[in-house]
């Protein structure tokens, strides 16, 4: 196979297709994995197997080890990940993704059905920290925000074919009735294995790896069909890159001074690295996980409807949360990620609220319970439809934007380890909250979900419209964690002083090589 030389085949907007359908895929089985497990959970063919379940504690972890090993996964990236390069990381978690999904299908004890769904999580964990990353460095600008947001929105696809699977296997009996959804997500892994045989390895991993003819022959590949190696726009952006990475190094200092002396660090390293683990935490804590795993339980033990009415409406609620994906893919890099987030703390908040005080009241007046049970309904759907157009996707694009070249991958790696940890920790104990606090559980949600506003409003700088290599001088000029009233940091578009800092920087870089051929007009157009 490597005779035929298949990575080097394709070129320009087919490149950059199949580089997104390797991340769809990989992000499809990530959503499938999570939406599956809620009907398998309820299966009456499953309890007769793994009676252990009917325990809260034990059907906690029985979900939540999937998270575990993922979090172990993302370790292994941001440990790993520099080394590896992002097509071997990627092939590597789909390794893991098949072994585990493999033991799920044939489990026949517990024991078995867990060590598959952790070794599972490993292989997600790898995948979801690496290919955000992969297709960020892959993409341009403008388009990176709706490119990334692609991938996640194959995950919520995939969520939502999961979640009509699950209704539609209820009138199945027998083992069919989750066995089946399970071996479905071997579908997944022929597509990412079959286009990561024509794509090429990220262009600024190249560089980082000191493979610079590489880079850039990736870089006018990217660029379209035919274009020279010597093309204007091939050099101006492959030295922007360099220069950049020049600029990391020349700053760089030892990981224990980034993580214990941070004021050393010109670059921020610190600083960036909690930003985009920020995100991801919010994303988990927002409480998606909770009703993500356990929808259709919620359903019947807090809303009162029996197991078909609750399949068929968290299959209703993944079609809301697709069409919220698909708003989100419109309207990502037209709002901005400052924005998003802003109004995701808000709109999930209040309809957190409105659940809690329906449920509350539906359980001191019996004769409106059912009423106020649909209300509840309601508000879940809408709070999915207002994460997915939010804290479902903006995570993603952000924590692969914000951190420098050098600490890119440890970056995503750290994010999505603080995803799969905080995805852990809520769906370990939402039935036992739920069990123990009832409509309280709801209201916690609620007033963890407004407090990310000021977070976001204060310390959080727009990413969208900025180069990637935009994001070092935004942190090595404006050092003040508050972001708030400074518009450069806040804007959507592209502030003047960064368009000016690129072309200053590839002049210079590009007078010390000692290549007059390019101009300090350079402007990567965005």
């Amino acid at each position: 196979m490597a005779g035929l030389n298949l990575s080097s085949r394709l070129s320009g907007r087919w490149l950059l297709t199949v580089i997104t359908i390797v991340n769809a895929c990989s992000m499809a089985w990530f959503g499938y994995d999570q939406g599956v497990f809620s009907g398998v959970l309820i299966s009456s063919d499953f309890k007769y197997y793994f009676p252990e379940t009917l325990d809260a504690d034990i059907s906690g972890i029985t979900s939540s080890c999937f998270s575990l090993g993922a979090f172990f996964g993302a370790i292994l990236a941001f440990t790993f990940g520099d080394k590896l390069g992002r097509k071997r990381a990627i092939f590597l978690g789909l390794l893991c993704n098949v072994i585990g999904a493999i033991l799920q299908i044939a489990s026949w004890h517990l024991p078995q059905m867990i060590v598959g769904r952790i070794i599972n999580g490993f292989g997600m964990g790898v995948t979801s920290s690496t290919c955000p990353v992969y297709q960020a460095e892959c993409s341009s600008p403008r388009s990176r925000g709706k490119l990334v947001v692609i991938g996640s929105m194959s995950n919520t696809a995939a969520f939502c074919l999961a979640s009509w699977m699950n209704y539609g296997l209820y009138f199945e009996g027998g083992a069919l009735q989750w066995r089946f959804p399970l071996a479905f997500q071997l579908i997944f892994p022929i597509f990412v294995a079959t286009g990561l045989l024509f794509v090429p390895e990220s262009p600024r991993w190249l560089v980082l790896k000191d493979r610079g003819d590489e880079a850039r022959a990736v870089i006018a590949r990217l660029a379209g069909r035919n274009v020279p190696l010597d093309d204007e726009a091939v050099t101006k952006q492959f030295l922007s890159v360099q220069a950049t990475l020049q600029s990391e190094i020349d700053g760089r200092v030892p990981i224990l001074d980034v993580l214990l002396h941070p004021g050393n660090d010109k670059q921020q390293t610190l600083r960036r690295l909690l930003l985009s683990c920020g995100t991801q935490f919010m994303q988990q804590f927002s409480g998606v996980n909770a009703l993500g795993y356990y929808l259709p339980t919620l359903l019947q033990q807090s809303v009162g409807l029996d197991e078909q009415e609750s399949r068929l409406l968290t299959g209703v609620n993944g079609t809301i949360y697709l069409f919220a994906a698909f708003c989100c893919l419109l309207i990502i890099d037209r709002f901005g990620r400052r924005k998003m987030m802003l109004y995701g703390s808000i709109t999930m908040g209040a309809c957190y609220l409105i659940a809690a005080i329906s449920l509350k009241t539906a359980g001191t007046d019996p004769s409106r319970e059912r009423l106020l049970g649909r209300v509840t309904t309601a508000m879940f759907f809408l709070y999915y439809f207002f994460y997915g157009t939010s804290f479902a996707k903006v995570p993603w694009v952000y924590n692969s934007e914000v951190n420098s070249l050098a600490w890119r991958t440890r970056g995503a790696a750290a994010a999505t380890a603080t995803n799969w940890m905080g995805g852990f920790i809520v769906t370990q104990f939402t039935k036992v909250g739920v069990d123990n606090l009832g409509w309280r559980f709801y209201l916690l949600f609620a007033i963890i979900v407004w407090a990310y506003f000021p977070v976001v409003f204060c310390l959080y700088p727009e990413t969208s419209r900025r180069t990637l290599e935009d994001m070092d001088e935004m942190f090595l000029q404006h050092r003040s964690l508050i972001v708030c009233g400074k518009r450069v940091l806040t804007q959507r578009e592209r502030p003047a002083d960064f368009v000016e800092a690129e072309a200053r920087r590839v002049a210079e870089y590009a007078e010390g090589k000692g290549n007059t051929s390019v101009q300090a007009k350079h402007v990567e157009e965005v």
